[in-house]
């Protein structure tokens, strides 16, 4: 079934959970889909939750379980990491199909449970890795497809979110680029090693992550929350090109053709527009509705989510939990 056809079909009940920044722009989306219907949201703060209700012309409610007596077959949850376990459970329970937002839980055991109770239960999960819908990073995937790729390098970085608490720069950030460096290759990764450091917040905020993949691809990701600006960068280098996209400008370079004199010729690539978070949407309400793969699987999600926490392990022993304020870097 294609997204035109998911938003030909009969509409989908569909609840947000949680409308804080992430919550809210998934309320928006969904309200505007010809596939869903939104059945309302969900948040304790009544007043965010009375204003996106309003907004949006659905109903607003306090709890979960308000929100599950409303008969959703479908819940987006967008509310904290350490929330995700339980809302999920209480979703699950219920034969409610869910799409989780990255990560997927506080822990990879935890999501563990979420992915055997969904199998048992018999619904869709699928987790919010928006990134993979990016039209630039689409557009790498198909550039880099059949080649055999070399190294892969990725920056990701921009200053302090506020709405940050209770995880630090590797699980809210990198985690993304772990997924892709994991899609990108189909391989899982195999050797970690970091260096990390909380400079002016309590959890990291720098973070310096090298990898390796059973493929043999090596990775690297630069990620702080110390740059005054945002930036999103990729680049692949395989045997027979090199990519180079912008994820934010949505710009994709292509240098190919080599010769042994240095020179090379360079294009760049056709990139869509497509909003990424109406296209992961439309995916999930299709996999809610054909019970067919999930374009994010809960195990995927789960892999990505035990790598980033494998590379806190990696801490150096001697390292300072916290260090004086430095210069802004890249």
């Amino acid at each position: 079934m294609t997204s035109a056809t998911v938003e030909e079909a009969k509409p989908i009940r569909i609840g947000v959970v949680g409308v804080g920044v992430m919550g809210s722009n998934h309320a928006r989306v969904l309200a505007g889909l010809n596939g869903a219907t939104l059945v309302g949201v969900a948040d304790p703060d009544r007043k965010q939750t009375d204003f996106v209700a309003r907004t949006l012309g659905c109903a607003a409610f306090s709890s979960v379980d308000e929100l599950l007596a409303a008969g959703p077959q479908a819940v987006t949850i967008a509310a904290p990491t350490h929330l995700h376990h339980d809302i999920a459970l209480a979703c699950i329970a219920r034969g409610v199909h869910i799409l989780v937002e990255k990560p997927i839980a506080s822990s990879a055991e935890e999501g563990r449970e979420l992915v055997a109770a969904a199998r048992r239960a018999g619904v869709t999960l699928m987790v919010g890795h928006v990134e993979r819908f990016n039209p630039a990073v689409e557009a790498v995937k198909a550039a880099i497809r059949d080649e055999d790729i070399l190294s892969i390098g990725i920056t990701r970085v921009g200053p302090f979110p506020p709405r940050m608490s209770n995880v630090g720069v590797v699980v809210d950030l990198a985690v993304h680029d772990i997924d892709l460096i994991r899609w990108f290759t189909d391989s899982d990764i195999i050797d970690v090693q970091s260096q990390i450091s909380s400079a002016v917040a309590e959890r990291e905020d720098i973070a310096l992550l090298q990898f390796r993949t059973a493929s043999g691809v090596l990775a690297h990701i630069n990620t702080n929350w110390l740059t005054p600006f945002k930036a999103r960068n990729v680049t692949v280098a395989t045997r027979g090109k090199y990519v180079m996209a912008d994820l934010i400008t949505r710009q994709v370079t292509e240098c190919f053709g080599f010769q042994p004199d240095g020179s090379y010729s360079m294009r760049h690539l056709s990139v869509g527009h497509a909003e990424p978070l109406r296209a992961e949407l439309l995916a999930f309400i299709e996999a809610a509705r054909t019970g067919g793969k999930p374009a994010v699987t809960g195990e995927e999600a789960v892999a990505s989510l035990e790598i980033a926490l494998r590379c806190l392990d990696h801490r150096p022993a001697n390292a300072p939990a916290r260090q004086a304020p430095r210069a802004v870097v890249g």
